[in-house]
């Protein structure tokens, strides 16, 4: 089994930036794919941006040419690039890691875009 730990959440004004970041650890299993996914109060969580394990991506067209995913299959990681964030971006956002034992989520990283 695996822990997931996101960081780099916070306060930001709009139109800046914020780096997350998801470290996996606990037991070695072979991972399909990790993502991001981000829930607003009221609303259901929504898919942001995943990458399998091969380095293959997906980004939601919300956040299509904003934000960017990379992973480090070596160090167990997976970032999210945010720029030009926007109010409509504030929720909670949570990591996602599918291996070959189940599906697995971060406790979630809460990002306020404000002015």
């Amino acid at each position: 089994q695996v822990q997931l730990v996101e960081s780099g959440g916070g306060l930001v004004q709009p139109g800046g930036s914020l780096r997350l970041s998801c470290a996996a650890s606990g037991s070695i299993a072979r991972v399909y794919y990790m993502g991001w996914y981000r829930q607003a109060p009221g609303k259901q969580r929504e898919l942001v941006a995943t990458i399998t394990s091969g380095g293959i991506t997906n980004h939601a067209d919300s956040v299509k040419g904003r934000f960017t995913i990379s992973g480090d299959n070596a160090k167990n990681t997976v970032n999210l690039q945010m720029n030009s964030l926007k109010p409509e971006d504030t929720a909670v956002y949570y990591c996602r890691q599918s291996n070959d034992r189940g599906v697995y989520w971060g406790q979630g990283t809460q990002v306020t875009v404000s002015s």
